[in-house]
């Protein structure tokens, strides 16, 4: 079976929370879908078949079986003639179902793929975390402090994700440390340069009002 690896990029799903297999295998999908219409100028007449586990995916073509002569859509229909070089056994009228071996399309139409693909999956887990983070906003977190700057603070959360506390939010007699827990609110989710930024604060009037709610002393 011409398969192509794609463990690496797979591995980029599972690595990021709440992007499921069905999205995962969807994107893959419209990838190779969109190389077959860059080839053939359609893709109704192809199966994309990805598997998951393994981390490669076929491309399977289907089309009638017809007389010889009679071939009006060479996308959907094969010559009876054609169809018995691949399996003698063929008939007019059956269907054929044809692997497509993926390196006919060439190495750089495979390697733009895979750049598509890595590009779609970066975009979806920028997504989930603003998602993520804008669903989440008024809500008190607990981050690790990574780097402290003269004008704000990184943290990471248990996922390794980016957390900004600018100084503004900071209240006046903080003092944090690298690797240090704080707690903050999270106030809201910029986008810069089409990457999420998750700003926090420890000034904002509900950071205290959210500390009273669940009774956890700071």
């Amino acid at each position: 079976m011409a398969s192509i690896n794609l463990i690496e990029a797979f591995q980029e799903f599972k690595d990021a929370e709440n992007i499921d297999r069905p999205t995962m295998m969807k994107v893959v999908e419209d990838v190779f879908k969109t190389l077959l219409r860059k080839k053939y100028g359609s893709d109704e007449n192809f199966d994309v078949i990805v598997n998951a586990e393994k981390g490669d995916l076929e491309i399977i073509r289907h089309r009638m079986i017809v007389e010889d002569g009679q071939v009006e859509d060479p996308l959907a229909q094969v010559a009876y003639t054609d169809a018995v070089k691949i399996e003698p056994d063929f008939e007019v009228g059956e269907e054929l179902f044809q692997e497509i071996d993926l390196y006919d399309f060439g190495r750089r139409a495979i390697l733009a793929a895979k750049q598509t693909l890595a590009s779609r999956i970066s975009d979806l887990k920028k997504n989930v975390l603003a998602q993520k983070y804008g669903d989440r906003i008024g809500e008190i977190i607990s981050a690790e402090v990574y780097q402290v700057w003269k004008k704000e603070i990184l943290l990471l959360d248990e996922e390794g994700n980016e957390l900004i506390l600018p100084k503004s939010e900071q209240i006046p007699q903080d003092y944090f440390k690298k690797g240090e827990n704080i707690r903050a609110v999270v106030k809201k989710v910029d986008m810069k340069n089409n990457n999420p930024v998750i700003i926090l604060s420890r000034t904002a009037p509900e950071f205290l009002a959210k500390l009273l709610e669940i009774e956890v002393p700071e």
